[in-house]
């Protein structure tokens, strides 16, 4: 029976051209910006989330791909659920209007997923695989997402009918 080739494991997170490149992605997504004259960077990921429904779900999706990419390559079940919960509460929480949009430029998921891989890498332990554990934390993030979607028309509907109704007024 043939066996598939499987490409050995960098020993080092910097070795990996593909890991290298999911941390210029969560860069990007966190932190590429500063505002000028403070320590304050931001990235896509708030300035998206200012888009209702459609913003908040592409940074969902981003995070995932880059988790998926993550696990590919040597992250194990424990360190997956620990990112994946990241990508939860940014996606949950960062889906409030008004609330969500404060938060996303403070809570940093892909910097914070980059940096536990990372240590995960220094501590020698990347070679796992929890593809199991894995199907079940993205079946809960699309259930997250979907939630988040529903949530966002469900409101954005309560604020039609309000704003388009006709005045009421006292006989």
């Amino acid at each position: 029976m043939p066996q598939l080739d499987r490409a050995p494991v960098p020993a080092t997170f910097d070795a990996d051209e593909r890991l290298r490149w999911v941390e210029r992605i969560a860069h990007l997504m966190d932190s590429q910006f500063r505002l000028p004259g403070t320590r304050f960077r931001f990235g896509l990921d708030p300035l998206l989330g200012l888009l209702p429904i459609v913003g908040d779900v592409s940074t969902t999706v981003v995070s995932i791909a880059l988790l998926l990419t993550m696990l590919r390559h040597g992250a194990s079940g424990a360190v997956v659920v620990r990112m994946a919960l990241n990508i939860l509460i940014d996606t949950v929480v960062g889906g409030i209007p008004l609330l969500g949009n404060v938060f996303d430029f403070t809570y940093k998921s892909n910097e914070r997923n980059v940096a536990l891989l990372r240590r995960h890498y220094a501590e020698g332990r990347h070679a796992g695989s929890g593809k199991g554990l894995v199907a079940l934390v993205l079946l809960g993030l699309l259930v997250a997402v979907g939630l988040v979607a529903w949530g966002s028309v469900a409101l954005l509907q309560a604020a039609w009918h309000y704003f388009a109704a006709p005045p009421v007024y006292p006989a």
